[in-house]
C-alpha cells in the first residue's frame, strides 16, 4: 500500500487515505478516509468520502461523488457525473430544530460488484446493490437492487435486458 497515487496533480485534498499501487487521482479531487485500490483512476473534480471503498482497476469519471457506505468492487467503470446517496430521509434538521448529526439518521450501504458499469449522470440511491456485471444506463434513477448482468435504465431505474455477456 502506498500513501499517496503515482502522479503528481495541483489541487488535490488528500487525507487519511490508503492507496494500492500504481493508483492516478486527477486534479481538484476530494479523498478523505477512504481506500482506492491497485492501478486504479480517479478523475478531476471527484469526491470520495470517509469510508468509501473503491477497488482494484476502476475507473472513476470527473463530476463524481461517492459517499460514506458505498463499497465499489473490482474493475467497476463510474462514469461523469455519477451521486451516490446514503440516506433514504435526508433532513436538515432533528426534531428540535437542531442540525442533524449522525445520530439523527441512519447510513444505508451501498454495493457494486465487479465489472459493473455505471453510465454518466446515473443516481444511486442508498442500500442498494448493482449486481456482477450489470449495466446502469446514463441518467438512470437506481431505487433498487440491479441483478447481476442485468442493464437498466430510466427514471426509476427499470431491466432493459437481463444476463448480459
Amino acid at each position: 500500500m502506498s500513501d499517496s497515487p503515482v502522479n503528481d496533480a495541483p489541487c488535490r485534498l488528500i487525507d487519511d487515505v490508503v492507496f494500492g499501487r500504481g493508483v492516478v487521482v486527477h486534479a481538484f479531487t476530494n479523498l478523505y478516509g477512504c481506500s482506492i485500490g491497485d492501478g486504479t483512476r480517479i478523475g478531476t473534480f471527484v469526491e470520495i468520502q470517509r469510508g468509501a471503498t473503491i477497488g482494484a482497476r476502476c475507473k472513476v469519471q470527473s463530476h463524481t461523488f461517492v459517499c460514506d457506505g458505498v463499497e465499489i468492487h473490482d474493475e467497476v467503470f463510474v462514469g461523469h457525473g455519477v451521486m451516490f446517496v446514503n440516506d433514504k430521509r435526508p433532513r436538515a434538521t432533528n426534531d428540535a430544530g437542531e442540525l442533524q448529526t449522525t445520530a439523527d439518521w441512519a447510513l444505508q450501504r451501498t454495493v457494486v460488484e465487479s465489472k459493473a458499469s455505471i453510465g454518466s449522470g446515473a443516481v444511486i440511491l442508498g442500500g442498494v446493490r448493482i449486481g456482477t456485471g450489470a449495466l446502469v444506463g446514463a441518467g438512470a434513477v437506481v431505487t433498487r437492487d440491479v441483478a447481476p448482468g442485468e442493464t437498466v435504465a430510466g427514471s426509476p431505474a427499470r431491466l432493459l435486458a437481463a444476463n448480459r455477456a
